[in-house]
């Protein structure tokens, strides 16, 4: 009887740790990231550092541009730390090609560089953030999160040194990398910050129709009288904007 009673546990057992699995694992979906350096010791680190996380998946990793691009479309991951520069095929030639695929990975550029210019040229290429390689370990994990949940990361240094490559002459007042008041041309409507915030969180027009029970139209008016208030020429500027105003953070509330 023992041990029938024993195999009978055993089969419990094995239906019903699955099931626990499953429920644990519920609604907390791994985020898949694949790492893409030259430099081995790096890709190890940045392993490391992610295999640490329990929302967090490394994939694999890739030695340089062509590899990451073959890798991507095999692998089809959520997020991908990429280097700017890298043998064969650089991180912005990279990124410059996923532009025209079909892929769904979101970008995060990761690099020793300060060239501001390369910055701007990333994400005017789609990356959706920017991550200095001295930033702290725990700022890079933060990053992986808020990419993936749809927002743009910059931190602060990256951030001013974007939007003073965008800004107009005399938009930055003087020594304090704070944007001029008079850029407005007018207040934003409450709905318009709406849309702004959206913008900023990575949303699509359609996204933001579905979500803001409006016509797809309606956005595109809306951003069309937001463009011109603002004085800005493109969902990166404004985006941007929205992330020195703290304007982003609206739609969360």
């Amino acid at each position: 009887m023992d041990n029938g009673f024993q195999a009978m546990e055993n089969e419990i057992d094995a239906i019903v740790a699955p099931i626990d699995a499953v429920r644990q694992n519920n609604g907390k979906q791994k985020i898949r990231v694949l790492i893409a350096d030259d430099h081995p010791i790096v890709r190890d680190g940045l392993r490391r550092l992610l295999e640490l996380e329990d929302d967090i998946e490394v994939l694999a990793e890739a030695g340089d541009g062509r590899e990451a691009l073959e890798k991507i479309q095999e692998l089809e991951p959520d997020v991908v730390l990429l280097d700017l520069r890298m043998p064969n095929v650089d991180g912005l030639t990279a990124l410059q090609t996923l532009q025209h695929s079909t892929h769904r990975a979101r970008v995060i550029v990761l690099t020793a560089s300060e060239d501001k210019n390369e910055f701007v040229q990333a994400m005017k290429l789609g990356c959706s953030g920017i991550v200095l390689k001295q930033t702290a370990p725990e700022l890079i994990v933060k990053s992986i999160r808020k990419v993936q949940a749809g927002e743009i990361w910059l931190d602060s240094h990256t951030t001013a040194a974007v939007m003073r490559q965008f800004a107009q002459p005399g938009e930055f007042q003087s020594g304090s990398g704070a944007m001029s008041k008079g850029r407005e041309r007018s207040p934003l409507s409450q709905r318009e910050r709406e849309i702004v915030a959206l913008v900023a969180q990575g949303y699509k027009n359609k996204e933001m129709a579905e979500k803001m029970f409006i016509s797809e139209q309606t956005v595109k008016n809306h951003l069309h009288n937001i463009f011109d208030k603002l004085g800005v020429s493109d969902r990166l500027e404004l985006a941007l904007y929205a992330i020195h105003k703290g304007l982003h953070l609206q739609a969360e509330r």
